[in-house]
């Protein structure tokens, strides 16, 4: 099948009623009529185009017919308008595709794309029936039962076969896995959740194998031993030699203790191979998915919610652990089953197999409808989970906000909501799950009362043996009470495909590209920064800078001053290379940082945030962080030198205080001092600093100001401030107003006599303007 932005060519002379309302970078809006009044194929769409690479969210609505897309804005808008296109259209081709879109799809389908279960469906039934009339007429009661049997066979094939394309060809499309992002477009999506892990999983089956083989021989002695009791004898015992009924219990009794001990031997380490291998596939892909999100570039780490991104990383590659550790052991044990039962049943006693194992594809299809139908409620219900948490975090992150605003009963009823739309959609999966569940029990049920009824008769008019009958009779009813689980198994497979989905989705989005220029040694740069004709805009907002063009030099301490807004941290991002001008260069000692390795390029530059992060750890953690080999006397050093060491030193643990999540043990300007004695240590020849002092008192700010003069001799500073006493020393000041505009530069000295703008940002923050 091709991939999405082939998939729905045939479609493109069909009007689907699909039109742009509105058209921006990085947002489309949409008025699609298939979606109006069915929140089933809402949510469908909407699911799909999520997956897109590139797609950042989407969402459909019901009741107006809406489609809201938010995009990248490097996807040009045509590309959006095309995928949205047919991404319409290929749901439109799908089960929830109904009324006038569905009725719209072309006579004739793509030869690339034929709808096999339109043609296997009707082929098997038509000639199913045609082979079982013939077989009926003219046939013996014999050929009549194998014809039945062979029908029961390949409507099982079928339909595993279509189940098994349909999820390879699904994946495929709405993972984009067709359009480069590096997943394997043949493949099962269970085949490429295993991996590497191949070997364990064929140690596993092998010995899952082995335990049911093992299950179905202590089935056949118990036959056995129930018709010792009750005739007297088992005849395939006669021929080992054990004549009498008292031999035989006894020749029973030791080997149903044999298969009892290979029973439990077997179960118990091919459950722990399960296990093992499922926690494997857990690490695995959590180790990989975590290593890929910490190259991602920060724009789109920053478009996807850090809960959802949490919870991919630990619920949904859970997920897909969970389901090898518990149903694919209950899928090979049910297969191996029915591989060694079908060829048994053909020899020993032909007459009842059909009827044995007429539930089978009953059950396979029924599972492949219930899969079709609830995906989009999966769907849904993870969303809505993920919906949940996020807002749960952001509340206990917000407590003293929801407190000072006296919101509690407000941020209560919010989670209740979302807490209600979770539960809903749940009750919906779960009424799809019961109802799957009780119709395969039902199915079961049906088949073995039917075998006893047919079986039992055929031992009355004597076409079947009793000793034949008797150790049989028991071992399909353990298969068929298996397929009880077969509910289960099925949820867990969607639930597992959902998950992967989600996984596949966080994976492929873009990683920080490198640059192609060579190495750069930290301890060979200069400092000298040049924004040459820099523009740049972030998505959906004016310019942020505007044709930018200024000098920093090396060696020298260089402030940005200016209104909110105005692009000095926007400048600070395009140095760390956070973000990439649109057009003209940003250059460091003359060479584009476009083309230096990233990790060089920060290597060379100190960063000290206005909110700094601080990890859950000890304070001489958090300063050493990034310069793990520092000793205690340099994290002393760089911690006096940011005027620190102080209020450590009266902490009851000292450096070895755990201050807990994001510091919150400590205040803002102590926060601010623990970060930027991190940077300090970390001795890069750039050092910038954004408000790195906004939250200390002024006597702390000026005991930091004459310590980071000695630090910053002989190296770059860049010094973004609001608080123009943070900077009057500085040896060069840029003024920015909005769009990143430099409209004054100068010392602190020559600027004030230039009587502009920031000498009156400067005479206002010193109170002389009492206006």
């Amino acid at each position: 099948m091709p991939s999405l932005l082939g998939a729905a060519a045939g479609f493109r002379s069909v009007d689907l009623d699909a039109s742009p309302r509105s058209v921006i970078p990085g947002r489309q809006r949409w008025d699609v009529k298939l979606v109006l009044g069915r929140p089933r194929t809402a949510q469908v769409l909407a699911a799909a185009l999520r997956r897109i690479p590139g797609i950042t969210e989407a969402q459909a609505s019901p009741i107006t017919g809406g489609v809201l897309v938010r995009h990248d804005t490097r996807v040009r808008a045509a590309d959006v308008g095309r995928i949205m296109r047919r991404a319409v259209a290929l749901v439109a081709e799908g089960p929830a595709g109904t009324g006038r879109a569905a009725s719209a799809r072309p006579a004739v389908e793509p030869a690339s794309r034929p709808d096999r279960g339109l043609v296997v469906r009707p082929v098997l039934a038509v000639g199913g029936g045609v082979a079982a009339g013939i077989a009926l007429i003219r046939g013996s009661a014999l050929s009549k039962q194998l014809v039945a049997l062979g029908g029961v066979a390949a409507v099982t094939a079928a339909v595993v076969r279509k189940a098994w394309r349909r999820t390879v060809d699904t994946t495929r499309d709405l993972s984009g896995s067709g359009a480069g992002t590096g997943v394997g477009a043949e493949r099962h999506p269970l085949l490429e959740i295993v991996g590497p892990h191949r070997k364990r999983l064929y140690r596993a089956s092998a010995l899952s194998i082995a335990c049911q083989i093992s299950e179905m021989a202590l089935g056949t002695l118990l036959g056995w031993t129930g018709l010792v009791l009750i005739k007297g004898e088992a005849a395939p015992l006669v021929s080992l030699g054990l004549t009498t009924a008292s031999a035989q219990l006894w020749g029973l009794a030791g080997l149903v203790a044999v298969a009892c001990a290979a029973v439990a031997g077997l179960s118990y380490t091919s459950n722990l191979q399960w296990r093992r291998l499922g926690q494997d596939i857990e690490h695995d892909w959590r180790n990989r998915t975590f290593r890929h999100v910490q190259h991602l570039e920060l724009r789109h780490l920053d478009g996807e919610r850090t809960s959802r991104v949490a919870g991919a990383l630990s619920d949904d590659v859970g997920q897909l652990g969970t389901f090898f550790a518990g149903s694919a052991n209950d899928v090979l044990q049910l297969g191996t089953s029915l591989a060694l039962l079908v060829p048994a049943f053909l020899l020993l006693a032909p007459q009842i197999a059909w009827i044995a194992f007429l539930p089978i594809p009953v059950i396979a299809w029924l599972s492949l409808h219930y899969q079709d139908k609830v995906a989009a409620d999966y769907a849904v219900s993870g969303e809505n989970r993920a919906r949940l948490h996020s807002q749960l975090v952001n509340t206990l992150e917000a407590g003293a906000t929801v407190k000072s605003f006296c919101t509690e009963d407000y941020e209560a009823e919010r989670i209740h909501d979302l807490s209600e739309a979770v539960q809903e959609s749940n009750r919906q999966t779960d009424r799809s799950t019961i109802r799957h569940a009780e119709t395969v029990r039902a199915c079961t049920t049906t088949s073995m009362a039917g075998t006893l009824l047919i079986g039992g008769r055929a031992v009355l008019n004597g076409t079947l043996r009793f000793e034949v009958f008797s150790p049989l009779i028991g071992l399909p009813q353990m298969v068929l009470l298996r397929m009880n689980r077969i509910g289960g198994i099925v949820d867990q497979y969607q639930r597992t495909l959902a998950s992967y989905d989600r996984v596949q989705r966080l994976r492929s989005l873009p990683v920080e590209a490198d640059g192609t220029g060579g190495p750069l040694d930290a301890e060979k740069v200069r400092g000298e920064i040049v924004l040459d004709e820099v523009t740049f805009a972030y998505p959906g907002r004016p310019s942020a800078l505007d044709d930018l063009s200024l000098t920093i030099p090396a060696g020298q301490t260089t402030a940005l001053v200016g209104a909110t807004g105005s692009g000095k941290t926007t400048i600070a991002k395009l140095l760390m290379r956070f973000e990439d001008a649109e057009s003209g260069s940003v250059l460091l000692d003359g060479r584009d940082v476009r083309d230096l390795a990233r990790h060089d390029l920060r290597h060379a530059i100190g960063f000290v945030a206005q909110d700094p992060f601080l990890f859950d750890g000890t304070i001489a953690d958090n300063i050493r962080y990034g310069s793990f080999r520092a000793s205690d006397q340099a994290v002393v050093e760089a911690a006096t030198m940011a005027e620190a060491h102080t209020f450590i030193a009266t902490l009851p643990d000292g450096y070895d205080t755990v201050i807990g999540e994001r510091g919150a043990a400590l205040s803002g300007g102590q926060r601010q001092r623990i970060a930027l004695a991190r940077a300090i240590l970390k001795d890069a020849p750039v050092v910038i600093l954004d408000e790195a002092t906004s939250a200390v008192d002024n006597e702390t700010e000026a005991a930091i100001q004459r310590t980071l003069r000695g630090f910053a001799a002989d190296r770059t500073m860049v010094i973004i401030a609001h608080r123009l006493s943070t900077v009057r020393h500085a040896d060069r000041i840029y003024v920015l107003d909005k769009g990143g505009i430099v409209v004054e530069q100068g010392t602190h000295d020559e600027l004030l006599a230039q009587h502009g703008l920031y000498a009156s940002l400067w005479q206002l923050q010193a109170g002389e303007l009492a206006a």
